[in-house]
């Protein structure tokens, strides 16, 4: 391996060009970028001129780029799973559809002796980190309950509302919630009860013919602990949670954004204390750590075990919804949790660049 690890990034959708691909710049001490992958010519193209990358491939060659020597890592950034022998593996979330996709994937991981890491921006960044810091100091008394909202109004013709490529409010942002929830409450659940909704009107019009509008979710935890979350992709801006305990709570509000500063609020008495938390780049600490993983032969955390355990959740949620029944969840080991020692700074992306051929999912 040459000293900085060669990355491929696969998938030339908007959160690529405006939020990895940048991120690049802030991760060059240990990662590189060495090759775009698309299957449109168009944007490779324009994209590799900016960035100045010569070895750009189509989904057909996708064979080709693997076998080329000149990647050692390869960044999906696509809803589907790829692998390829020899190639480490950082994966965006949701790692797959199915908890038996992720299963498969993780055994292929472990066969070729590969690194592979789901791409939960969260788990390095410092507001989350410092808001399960709060939960497990004892500050709120014992954490009781989780609620968290998530919301966006999705423009019509987008990929999450398509059912064929893994779309669906749960896949897109309610993981956000889930993995929030597991992370804060360090445990998984054992429960869970699911409810879709969706209008049908004239202001929607075929939008939500093929996924939900909107999905509320009940997860009971060990302890008779419960998070609830709405998510929904009908709806204005919305991305919160906040942690109730029995002498306080702590509110992340924003939450979940990667483009602006997030707030925190922590209530032990009559009045909050804010915390603000600048605007960072979210997307260079998962290079510059999963490089390091790479260079230093160690497995990566969150691992595809982390991404299994949230997609294992979705599809009861799922279930649950259609047989309008709690679902039980089997039981699920998982003993690393996201701490505040796996926050990584890197400065924010104060211009992200205009994208080529794409746009933001949210209409506002």
């Amino acid at each position: 391996m040459t000293t900085k690890v060669r990355y491929a990034v696969m998938g030339l959708g908007h959160i690529a060009q405006t939020a990895v691909l940048p991120a690049f710049a802030h991760a060059r001490g240990s990662s590189t970028l060495a090759a775009l992958i698309s299957s449109d010519a168009t944007k490779l193209r324009k994209v590799g001129r900016k960035y100045g990358v010569e070895r750009l491939y189509s989904y057909e060659q996708f064979d080709e780029c693997m076998k080329s020597g000149a990647i050692d890592a390869l960044y999906v950034a696509l809803p589907n799973h790829l692998h390829a022998d020899g190639i480490h593996v950082l994966c965006e979330k949701p790692m797959a559809v199915t908890a038996k996709d992720c299963s498969a994937m993780i055994r292929a991981c472990e066969k070729n002796d590969v690194r592979l890491m789901i791409a939960y921006r969260l788990h390095f960044e410092k507001a989350n980190l410092s808001t399960i810091r709060v939960v497990q100091s004892g500050k709120i008394g014992e954490a009781r309950l989780f609620n968290s909202v998530f919301t966006m109004d999705v423009r019509e013709g987008d990929i999450r509302l398509r059912e064929e490529t893994g779309g669906g409010t749960l896949y897109d942002i309610g993981i956000y919630c889930i993995n929030a929830a597991r992370s804060l409450f360090r445990d998984e659940p054992i429960e869970v009860l699911g409810t879709s909704a969706s209008r049908d009107d004239e202001r929607f019009g075929e939008r939500f013919a093929e996924v939900e509008e909107m999905f509320s979710a009940t997860l009971r935890f060990p302890g008779d602990r419960i998070a609830n979350f709405i998510c929904s992709f009908g709806a204005s801006d919305c991305g919160e949670y906040r942690v109730v305990g029995t002498k306080g709570n702590v509110r992340l509000d924003p939450a979940f954004e990667y483009a602006m500063e997030l707030k925190q609020y922590v209530t032990t008495g009559d009045k909050p204390r804010e915390r603000v938390f600048a605007k960072r780049d979210q997307f260079a600490p998962e290079l510059a750590y999963f490089s390091d993983c790479i260079q230093r032969g160690v497995e990566a955390e969150p691992s595809g075990w982390e991404g299994l355990a949230d997609v294992r959740i979705i599809e009861a949620l799922y279930r649950s919804a259609e047989k309008k029944k709690p679902i039980a969840l089997a039981p699920f080991e998982k003993s690393r949790r996201p701490s505040e020692a796996q926050e990584i700074r890197r400065p924010p992306v104060n211009r992200p660049p205009k994208a080529v051929k794409s746009r933001p999912p949210s209409r506002t």
